[in-house]
C-alpha cells in the first residue's frame, strides 16, 4: 500500500522525477520524461504495479521507516537511515542530472554493526499493465517491454522470484553496495555501465553551484530554498518547459474523482515560476522558459493554449487508466488533461506579466517576445469581454470571472508600460482606453457594494480566492476599502477551522461552478496569497503568524502537495506541487521586505 502523500521525497534529474517513500519504497517512477509511462506505479495501485524497495530485511513484515532522512544539504540527494537491533544502515538516493541513458542510484551504506539488506525490484511498464521480460545480459539485467528497456546494475547479487528481482546482503561499516536503474530504447545497445560514486559526486557539485546563484539570504531561506531546488527539478531541461507537479491523480479528496493528470506545462503556473526565479536571482531559467513560449505558441498566438506538453505538445487526450485503483481508492486515474483547450484569459495576463518581470529584471531584449506580446493584446482586445472557464479550470458553464478580466487588464497594462519604454510599438492611446475600460467593467459589474466585496465572477455571490491577486497585480491599491473589504470577506466564509483558505465554495453532494461533485482542500497558493495581502494592508503580524503555519504544514523535507484536508490533518493533491512551492517563496521575499518575521 503507497504511503501518504507527505510521506514521500522527491528526487529527479530535471527531465523525470521519483518518488520515494520512508520505507525505502520507490513507488512513482515515469521513464525517460515526466510525462511518459510510469515503469512504478504503484502509488496509485498496488506492489502488483511496480515499486522498488531497498532496505533493512524485514522478514514477512512490513518494512519499517527510516528513523531519519533529510536532503544531503542544498541537494536533491536523499538520505534515508535505519537503526535496527544489528545496526545502522543508510541509504542514498539521487538521480544524475542527464548526460546519456537516464538513471535512478541508490547506495547503500554500513554505519554500525553488520545489517542484512534487501532489495526488491518489481518492473511494470505501461503504469503496471505489462509485465516486461527480464533477463540477464552480460551478467547484467534488463527488462524489456516494446519499445522500452531497463537496466539493472548491482553490486549484490540478483535473482528472480514471482516476476521480482531481488538482491540480499549484509553491510559492514564503511561498505558501500550500489544499485542503479538504467532506462534505454529496446533497439539500442546496452546503456554505458554506470558508475555511482562519481555521479554522487557531480550530483552534489551541480546542486551546490546551482545553489549558490540565489541571491535570497533572509530569514526563510531554508524554506526558500529548498522549494526553488523543487522548482528547478520540475524544469525540464532540453526544452527550458516546466511541469506543474511531477505526479498524476493524487486526490483532491481522499477517495474522491477530482484527480488530475499534472505533468504539463501549463502556462500560469510556469509563468509564475518564472517570475520566483527571477526574483532570487535564477535567470538562465527565465530565458530557456521564454524560448520554450515562443516554441509552443509559434504559428498559432491566437490560439493560445492555457498548457503545452513539455516540449510544447498541444494534443494531450486525455484517458482513464480503469486497471489502476487509484490512490487509496481514489479513481478515476487520469492521463492526459482534457482542459488543454479551455478558454481561461487570465493565461494572457500571467504570460504578459512573466515577460514584463523579464524585461524589468535585464533580461536581454527578445525582439519575437516583444512580437508576441503585442499579439496576444490584439487577440484579448477582441475577446477580453467574452466568459471563459478561468483559473480553476472549472468544467461547468463559462462565466465573466472576474479574476480573468482582472488579469486581462494586467496583459494590457504591462503592454502599455513595454510600449512606454520605447521597446515596442503600438496603438498607445487606444490600448489606454482599452485598459480603462475593462477595469471599469469589473469595477461595476464584479463588485458587490452591499457586502463590499469583488465577487467570483459578474452577478454572483459567491467568493473565490483569485480575488486576493487584485492588489498584489496593481489592479487596485492595498489601501482600497474594496480590497480591504474583499480580503475580509475571504477570510469569513473561504476559511477552514485553522486559518487556511479554500479556493471556492464547492458542492459537496451537488455540482456546483465547476460542474463536479465532492469537495477537496484548503489550497495552499490561496493561503499564502492571504498572507501576502494581509501584509499588504499593514497587519504583518497576522501574516507572519499564517505564514509560519502554512510553513508547518510541509513534510519533513519541505515539500508540499497542492493542498491541505482540514479534517484528516493530510496533504492532498499532485506532489509535489510548483503552485505551492512558488507562493511560498513570493511570500517569503514579501515578509522579508517588510521585517515581518520573528527572531
Amino acid at each position: 500500500m503507497a504511503g501518504r502523500i507527505e510521506d514521500y521525497a522527491l528526487i529527479g534529474d530535471m527531465q523525470t522525477a521519483a518518488l520515494v517513500c520512508r520505507d525505502g519504497t520507490i513507488d512513482w517512477l515515469c521513464l525517460p520524461r515526466f510525462d511518459s509511462h510510469a515503469v512504478f506505479a504503484g502509488l496509485l495501485g498496488t506492489e502488483e504495479h511496480g515499486f522498488w524497495r531497498l532496505g533493512p530485511a524485514a522478514g514477512s513484515e512490513d518494512p519499517p521507516p527510516a528513523v531519519r532522512r533529510s536532503y544531503r544539504g542544498d541537494s536533491l540527494i536523499l538520505e534515508s537511515e535505519w537503526d535496527t537491533p544489528r545496526g545502522t544502515v543508510r541509504v542514498t538516493d539521487f538521480m544524475p542530472p542527464r548526460d546519456g541513458a537516464p538513471q535512478l542510484v541508490r547506495i547503500v551504506e554500513g554505519v554500525t554493526g553488520r545489517v542484512p539488506m534487501r532489495s526488491a525490484l518489481r518492473m511494470r511498464f505501461s503504469y503496471g499493465r505489462i509485465v516486461p521480460w527480464v533477463h540477464k545480459v552480460d551478467g547484467r539485467t534488463v527488462a524489456v517491454a516494446g519499445p522500452d528497456s531497463v537496466w539493472l546494475d548491482a553490486e549484490a547479487e540478483t535473482y528472480g522470484k514471482d516476476l521480482t528481482t531481488y538482491a540480499d546482503f549484509t553491510v559492514s561499516p564503511g561498505e558501500r553496495v550500489a544499485f542503479t536503474i538504467s532506462w534505454q530504447p529496446s533497439h539500442r545497445n546496452p546503456p554505458a555501465l554506470p558508475e555511482p560514486e562519481q555521479s554522487l559526486e557531480a550530483t552534489e557539485e551541480f546542486w551546490r553551484e546551482w545553489v549558490e546563484q540565489c541571491t535570497y539570504h533572509g530569514p526563510y531561506r531554508e524554506a526558500v530554498i529548498r522549494s526553488l531546488i523543487t522548482l528547478k527539478a520540475l524544469t525540464y531541461a532540453p526544452t527550458g518547459g516546466i511541469v506543474a507537479a511531477p505526479t498524476t491523480s493524487l486526490p483532491e479528496e481522499i477517495g474522491g474523482l477530482r484527480n488530475w493528470d499534472y505533468r504539463y506545462t501549463w502556462l500560469r503556473d510556469a509563468a509564475i515560476t518564472l517570475s520566483s526565479l527571477l526574483r532570487t536571482g535564477y535567470r538562465d531559467e527565465a530565458r530557456a522558459w521564454r524560448e520554450w513560449l515562443l516554441r509552443a505558441v509559434a504559428g498559432d498566438p491566437e490560439s493560445l493554449q492555457i498548457m503545452y506538453g513539455i516540449a510544447g505538445e498541444r494534443e494531450l487526450g486525455e484517458a482513464e487508466l480503469d486497471w489502476l485503483p487509484g490512490y487509496e481508492g481514489s479513481a478515476p486515474v487520469r492521463v492526459g488533461n482534457g482542459a488543454a483547450h479551455q478558454l481561461q484569459l487570465d493565461v494572457y495576463g500571467e504570460v504578459t506579466e512573466a515577460l514584463h518581470l523579464a524585461h524589468m529584471t535585464g533580461l536581454a531584449r527578445n525582439d519575437h517576445a516583444s512580437l508576441l506580446q503585442l499579439k496576444l493584446i490584439r487577440h484579448l482586445e477582441d475577446h477580453w469581454y467574452e466568459p471563459d472557464e478561468g483559473i480553476w479550470e472549472v468544467r461547468g458553464p463559462r462565466r465573466h470571472f472576474v479574476h480573468s478580466k482582472v488579469m486581462a487588464w494586467v496583459a494590457v497594462d504591462r503592454t502599455i508600460k513595454l510600449i512606454e519604454s520605447g521597446d515596442a510599438d503600438g496603438p498607445l492611446e487606444k490600448w489606454r482606453e482599452l485598459r480603462d475600460d475593462i477595469h471599469r467593467d469589473v469595477c461595476e459589474k464584479g463588485y458587490d457594494q452591499e457586502r463590499n466585496t469583488f465577487t467570483q465572477s459578474y452577478g454572483s455571490k459567491e467568493l473565490d480566492a483569485s480575488l486576493l491577486l487584485i492588489p498584489q497585480m496593481g489592479f487596485l491599491p492595498p489601501d482600497d476599502k474594496r480590497v480591504i473589504g474583499t480580503i475580509e470577506a475571504i477570510q469569513r466564509e473561504l476559511s477552514t477551522p485553522d486559518g487556511f483558505i479554500m479556493r471556492y465554495p464547492t458542492s459537496g453532494e451537488d455540482e456546483g461552478v465547476d460542474g463536479l461533485s465532492g469537495d477537496e482542500g484548503a489550497f495552499l497558493a490561496c493561503s499564502f496569497w492571504m498572507a501576502d495581502d494581509l501584509a499588504m494592508i499593514g497587519r504583518v503580524d497576522e501574516a507572519r503568524k499564517l505564514f509560519e503555519k502554512l510553513l508547518a504544514l510541509r513534510n519533513d523535507l519541505g515539500l508540499l502537495a497542492e493542498e491541505w484536508d482540514p479534517v484528516r490533518k493530510r496533504q492532498v493533491g499532485n506532489f509535489p506541487q510548483a503552485f505551492s512551492h512558488v507562493p511560498l517563496i513570493d511570500t517569503a521575499l514579501r515578509l522579508t521586505a517588510s521585517g515581518a518575521y520573528g527572531g
